[in-house]
């Protein structure tokens, strides 16, 4: 049997923009919790810190739709290259406020020009749809860069706060700066891939990406899947502090990645016959059940454990998100609608972030993965009560974001 990995990477240039983009978007997972840790640190008020890295997340949350839309209508490289540019100067400016204690508007103000930074998980399936385009290989990469998102959301994070705690407090949002300029400049060079423009007539007919029925559902939903990260990576910072082991947390934080990825690429090359919608039930079913031992967790090994546990789940809940996605959304929408679904996830980590880190001040450190248990128990609500839209056996057809579910 062939590796279907293997086989999509052997398309010419696929190795290099996948490459410099797994690190463009390093910057997705290692900003927000990146800005925690550091501001933590510098300025001791886990409050201070979520509002931030808040501001930050739901800025670019908000803002990534339009910035795809642009890149549908123009072009990425019109697009990426002077959004990056701004984003980049903006978090250097962020580090430096928090370095030179600068007022705290400050760091508002330049969090919310960092939120410039355009959408590259969308970019990338974009380019992978301009070559397999009605091919089978094609599920086998949007397979791949679900489990390539996972890993940057879970692994991003872990290295972000292992090099804040570690070396000092602006180390993991230097690196992600880094990362970001680099990474962006890597792939934006490789023309030869870029999708060419496609201006079709039901892309003006549709307009936007939300206004479909299913892309409503799972951004809704991965907002709340977004909640249960940002809640995971504040309470384990917060708890391996109290328990007197800060350094712990990046290894707490990095088992997130481990049983998630590696389920994650199984599932990609085995290819489950079960319809799509199905599995998204099962996969955020499961994430609600295994965040309860969260809240059993007393010293940093079994806190580990229960993190582990808890992250299974999260690869089969983004394969299915996305495969949804791609499966209800017009190809020359395709990197809008990608965009709303990692918006969800974006908002879900400003607002757990900011959430987690107000629980935690106010009760405790063991508290706050009280947040994951009622952001996964919402997770299944919305799943499970858009399971016909979600199957395609409603008209799948643009709808008003405020009418009513069709009957």
């Amino acid at each position: 049997m062939s590796n279907p990995y293997a086989e999509i990477f052997r398309a010419p240039g696929a190795k290099g923009f996948s490459a410099a983009g797994f690190l463009a978007r390093l910057p997705i997972a290692m900003a927000p919790i990146g800005i925690v840790a550091m501001l933590s640190q510098t300025h001791g008020e886990y409050w201070l810190a979520g509002a931030v890295s808040a501001t930050f997340a739901l800025t670019n949350a908000l803002i990534s739709p339009h910035v795809s839309r642009m890149v549908d209508r123009l072009g990425q490289t019109a697009v990426v290259v002077p959004t990056t540019t701004v984003s980049v100067f903006a978090f250097f400016a962020l580090i430096a406020a928090a370095n030179q204690n600068w007022p705290d508007w400050t760091l508002f103000v330049t969090a919310f020009l960092a939120a410039a930074m355009p959408s590259m998980p969308a970019l990338l399936r974009a380019r992978w749809t301009e070559i397999f385009r009605d091919r089978p290989e094609l599920n086998t990469a949007f397979a791949f860069e679900s489990s390539a998102d996972e890993l940057v959301y879970i692994a991003g994070a872990s290295l972000s706060v292992g090099l804040g705690v570690a070396l000092f407090p602006e180390a993991g949002m230097l690196a992600s700066t880094i990362f970001l300029a680099l990474g962006t400049l890597a792939f934006i060079v490789q023309r030869s891939t870029e999708p060419r423009l496609r201006h079709t007539d039901v892309e003006v007919s549709q307009g936007s990406a939300i206004r479909l029925r299913a892309v409503q559902i799972i951004t809704l939903a991965l907002v709340f899947v977004g909640s249960t990260f940002a809640t995971a990576e504040v309470s384990a910072v917060a708890i391996t502090k109290e328990l007197g082991q800060p350094n712990a947390a990046t290894i707490v934080i990095g088992v997130y990645a481990i049983g998630s990825f590696v389920l994650g690429l199984i599932l990609g090359a085995f290819n489950p016959t079960m319809p799509l919608h199905r599995q998204m039930f099962i996969a955020v079913s499961a994430l609600a059940i295994t965040s309860w031992p969260l809240l059993m967790a007393a010293t940093v090994p079994l806190l580990a454990l229960t993190v582990f546990v808890s992250g299974i789940a999260i690869s089969p809940t983004f394969i299915t998100a996305f495969g949804l996605i791609e499966r209800r959304v017009p190809a020359s929408m395709l990197t809008e609608g990608v965009t709303w679904v990692t918006t969800g996830i974006g908002i879900g980590m400003a607002l757990g972030a900011f959430v987690a880190g107000w629980v935690v001040d106010s009760f405790g450190a063991e508290n706050g993965f009280w947040v994951s248990v009622v952001a996964s128990a919402a997770t299944v609500a919305i799943i499970g009560l858009g399971q016909r839209s979600l199957a395609g056996t409603t008209a799948e057809c643009p709808v008003d974001p405020l009418a009513q579910p069709a009957e």
